[in-house]
C-alpha cells in the first residue's frame, strides 16, 4: 500500500517507522532539511521536502496515487487542510491529527464535511489509557475488547507470590475464570500452553472479564485499593483529557503546573479539579499538593525527564499508583529499569490505531480487525477480528483447523457473551475472535492458518 506521512515529527517518525516494517511503501513530507536528512538516514523510506499544504510539493510525493495520507503536523488546521487537498488530488483515504479539545465532540462532523477517513486524537486516547490504569491499579497496562466486555491486564510477578512455579494449567485453582495469554520473560515474548511454568518477574498478560481479573488479583494477593485521589503533573491537553474523565467517576483531582497562566484557563475549563500553582519538581510542592495521601500520581508534563524523575521521587515516598508519560522508547526502558512499570506514550497508542485501521483497509478475506493492542513491550499482539460470510475458518471445529502453533484464540464473542473456545468450538458468521500472535504475523483472520 501507498502511504504517505505529512510530518516527520515524533510521531511521524514512530508512524514510518512502524508502517514500513509492516511492509507499505511509505513516503514522509516534511519542511525541515534536518529532519529530511535525519529519516533518510534512519528510514527505508522516500523524503520529500516542503509543506504538506503546498498542491505541487503533495504531487512530487505521489498523492495522486496515495492509498492513504497521514497528517501528523502539531496545528489541527493545517493537518485538515492537508487532507482536503490530498483528497481532492485523488488519495484514496485521509487520516488527520487533531487533537484540541473543542474539536473532540466534532470528530463525525469533521470526517463528513472534509472528507477525512479517521481523525486520531492521541492526546485522548493516551487519557483514555491512563484512565483504564487508574480504575485498575493492580496491572501496569490495561487493554479493552469487546466494547468493553473484557481486558487484558498486564501485571509483573513479584517475589513470594503465589503464582511461582504454577504450571497453567492449575490456573483455575485461583477461583477465577482468565487466561494467561502472553508472558514476557527477559526479551522474549512467549504465547504459552497449559504446561508452562511461571516465574518470579515474568510478565504476564491476563485475560477476562473486569470482575474475573478483580477475583484473581485478589487471590493472589495483588489487589490494590480502590483509588480516590489523584495527583496530575501538568495542566496538558491530556491532564484536562483525564481530569473529566476521572472526576466522571467521583474521583477527586489536583493538578499541579508551573504556569500561572495556564493554571486561570484550566481553573474556569475544569472547575471540579484543584488545580495549584507550582513546580511538581519541587519536592515541597508535592508534599503540599497532598503526595503522601494520594491513591495515584501521573506525571504527564509533556517533559520526559521531569516526568520519570518525578515519578521516580514520588515512589519512594508513597505506595500510590504511579503513572508515567514518555514519548521516546528509550526513556521507556529507563523508566521501567528504575521500576516504573505504568508507562504510557501517546505516540505508540496512536500508531496502534492507524495500524488497526491499514491493515482493515488491505483486508480481503472476510473479517476485519476490530481492535489492535501490542503486548509484551510490542512483542506481541492482541487483536479482535470480526468474522465476516467469506472468513476460511467457519464452520470448522478449531481442533480440526490446521492453526499455527504461536497463535492463541483466547475468546470468541456471540451474541454479545464471551466463550472460551476449546477444541469443539467453531467461529460463525457473526462472531468476533480474539486472537494472539506474535507481532505483525496476523494482519487478518486467514493468518492464524499453517
Amino acid at each position: 500500500m501507498k502511504i504517505i506521512i505529512v510530518g516527520g515529527g515524533k510521531s511521524g517518525f514512530a508512524l514510518a517507522s512502524a508502517l514500513s516494517d509492516e511492509g507499505h511503501d511509505v513516503t514522509i513530507v516534511d519542511n525541515s532539511d534536518e529532519v529530511v536528512s535525519y529519516i533518510s538516514n534512519a528510514l527505508d523510506v522516500i523524503c520529500v521536502q516542503g509543506s504538506g499544504t503546498d498542491s505541487d510539493v503533495l504531487k512530487d510525493a505521489g498523492v495522486e496515487n496515495a492509498d492513504l495520507l497521514i497528517a501528523t503536523m502539531r496545528s489541527d488546521e493545517t493537518n485538515m487542510i492537508c487532507g482536503i487537498a490530498a483528497r481532492r488530488l485523488g488519495t484514496k483515504h485521509v487520516i488527520a491529527r487533531v487533537s484540541a479539545t473543542q474539536y473532540l465532540k466534532q470528530n463525525e462532523f469533521l470526517r463528513e464535511t472534509l472528507g477525512l477517513s479517521v481523525v486520531v486524537n492521541p492526546e485522548y486516547e493516551c487519557a483514555k489509557e491512563i484512565s483504564r490504569i487508574i480504575k485498575f491499579p493492580s496491572a501496569s497496562h490495561v487493554s479493552t475488547f469487546s466494547k468493553c466486555q473484557l481486558e487484558i491486564a498486564e501485571y509483573r510477578i513479584a517475589a513470594g507470590s503465589p503464582l511461582i512455579g504454577l504450571q497453567l494449567k492449575d490456573l483455575p485453582r485461583f477461583g477465577s475464570k482468565v487466561l494467561i495469554s502472553v508472558v514476557e520473560r527477559g526479551n522474549e515474548a512467549i504465547i504459552p500452553r497449559g504446561g508452562f511454568s511461571l516465574r518470579e518477574n515474568d510478565r504476564l498478560s491476563v485475560f477476562g472479564s473486569a470482575t474475573e481479573l478483580r477475583k484473581f488479583f485478589n487471590a493472589v494477593g495483588a489487589y490494590t485499593r480502590k483509588i480516590r485521589d489523584v495527583i496530575i503533573m501538568g495542566g496538558s491537553k491530556i491532564a484536562v483529557y483525564l481530569t473529566g474523565m476521572l472526576c466522571e467517576l467521583g474521583m477527586e483531582v489536583t493538578i499541579i503546573e508551573k504556569d500561572r497562566a495556564k493554571c486561570e484557563i484550566l481553573t474556569d475549563y475544569i472547575p471540579k479539579a484543584n488545580v495549584v500553582f507550582g513546580d511538581a519538581t519541587h519536592d515541597d510542592v508535592l508534599i503540599e499538593a497532598g503526595l503522601r495521601n494520594c491513591d495515584a500520581f501521573v506525571a504527564v508534563s509533556g517533559d520526559n525527564s521531569d516526568n520519570i524523575i518525578t515519578s521516580i521521587y514520588a515512589k519512594s515516598k508513597t505506595d500510590a499508583k504511579i503513572v508515567t508519560q514518555v514519548t521516546r522508547d528509550h526513556f521507556a526502558e529507563i523508566s521501567e529499569s528504575a521500576g516504573l512499570d505504568s508507562i504510557v506514550n501517546e505516540k505508540e497508542l496512536m500508531s496502534e490505531q492507524i495500524i488497526r485501521y491499514v491493515r482493515a483497509m488491505g483486508n480481503s478475506e472476510g473479517s476485519s480487525m476490530e481492535t489492535l493492542y501490542l503486548l509484551a513491550d510490542g512483542k506481541a499482539e492482541a487483536a479482535e477480528f470480526y468474522i465476516d460470510k467469506d472468513t476460511p475458518c467457519t464452520g470448522i471445529p478449531l481442533k480440526d483447523l490446521k492453526l499455527r502453533k504461536d497463535v492463541l484464540i483466547i475468546s470468541v464473542i456471540r451474541d454479545n457473551k464471551s466463550l472460551v473456545p476449546d477444541g469443539l468450538s467453531v467461529l460463525e458468521l457473526g462472531d468476533c475472535a480474539i486472537i494472539i500472535s506474535p507481532r505483525r504475523t496476523v494482519k487478518n483472520i486467514g493468518d492464524i492458518l499453517t
